[in-house]
């Protein structure tokens, strides 16, 4: 008969070593494991220069870039602190707006980012255009609005990362609010010193037919064009949590070297993703994200021990729950290249814990 130990050690056993960063191998071999794949597709920027991705698959991945962000902030609401920007439109294009919000000693020192949201005020649809509207059902009188965030990079063109989308009725008004936690993060780790956070807001049509081609067009924010200003501005709310004062919900202190002699701690590790050559015209999305890492020593118990325990050795600081990391890709289907949204699981690491050395982690499922 199975031990009773080793039939727990199956299922509970860490994926990350003690002390092992996240690595570019570890990510690819997930996602060939994800696609089937023994190896990275060839695709050419060719391939994706036209490459339009389709609404249910921005839905999809926004909706698990949303699980992502509850799971980071589940059980640190009550301790946040609140911040609010006010932010301004910049610049008008067809149906792409830009906005702009100053970021400068926004956030606070020494704190973890929860939650970014972005608060954009709907206004009335005119009333002459919506009794053109009336031979629409309201389940066709919608858009699509779609958040992504613009890099300005000085070695190329500008990039955009999607972080949110959302459809909204033309016969309702009022705050709108848009997840951008992965904006701010972008901007914290990829942009320059005191440059603003800049959103690309697009309005698309989304399953109208020909007699409402046009009706995207009516929906306006408040606050846009040269005479909008004040009432109904776009907000961009900041949800961080003291580090200071809540650090034991472990994360380190990012001021703090880690040594040998720090406690066991999540530290902070960006991903860049479009800096690994084989995530090139394959991975649409993200451009990179948080994953971190457990650092840190643990207190070891005197000897002898009271108890036995198989190929048991010292304690050491290892993830004890972790998240998914969504993904677009780029996949090839009839010899045509296509989105496609995967989840590669136990990417980003949400609490560490120490354990013994070859003793299982009973590891939080994610819902």
């Amino acid at each position: 008969m199975t031990p009773v130990w080793l039939c727990w050690a199956l299922w509970a056993l860490p994926l990350t070593g003690p002390g092992a960063a996240l690595s570019g191998e570890r990510i690819l071999g997930g996602l060939l494991r994800q696609l089937h794949l023994s190896q990275v597709p060839v695709l050419d920027e060719g391939d994706v220069e036209a490459l339009v991705t389709p609404a249910h698959v921005t839905a999809q991945y926004v909706a698990l870039l949303r699980r992502s962000h509850g799971a980071h902030s589940r059980g640190k609401r009550f301790s946040q602190r609140f911040r609010e920007v006010a932010g301004r439109w910049l610049a008008t294009e067809a149906s792409t707006h830009l906005l702009v919000f100053g970021m400068e000693r926004r956030l606070p020192p020494n704190s973890e980012l929860l939650r970014a949201v972005l608060r954009l005020f709907q206004e009335p649809v005119p009333r002459a255009a919506l009794r053109r509207l009336e031979r629409l059902s309201p389940h066709s009188a919608r858009a699509r609005v779609t958040i992504e965030w613009l890099q300005v990079r000085d070695d190329g063109p500008n990039r955009t990362s999607l972080v949110d989308s959302r459809l909204v009725s033309l016969h309702e008004s009022g705050w709108k609010a848009f997840d951008v936690t992965e904006a701010v993060t972008f901007w914290q780790q990829l942009s320059r010193p005191r440059q603003p956070l800049l959103l690309q807001v697009s309005v698309q049509r989304e399953h109208l037919g020909p007699p409402a081609s046009g009706a995207h067009r009516l929906v306006r924010f408040a606050s846009q064009g040269p005479t909008g200003a004040g009432q109904g501005e776009p907000r961009l709310e900041l949800h961080t949590l003291d580090l200071g004062t809540y650090g034991a919900q472990g994360d380190c202190d990012p001021e703090v070297p880690v040594t040998q002699a720090a406690r066991c701690c999540r530290q902070e590790v960006y991903i860049d993703l479009r800096g690994m050559k084989w995530a090139e015209n394959w991975v649409l999305e993200p451009p990179g994200f948080l994953a971190y890492e457990c650092v840190g020593t643990c207190q070891q118990p005197p000897r002898p021990l009271p108890f036995e325990w198989p190929l048991l050795g010292p304690r050491q600081c290892v993830p004890s729950e972790t998240t998914s990391l969504p993904m677009i890709v780029t996949v090839k289907e009839g010899g045509r290249p296509r989105p496609r949204v995967v989840s590669l699981p136990n990417m980003r690491v949400q609490k560490c814990s120490c354990s013994w050395d070859g003793m299982p982690v009973p590891r939080k499922l994610e819902p």
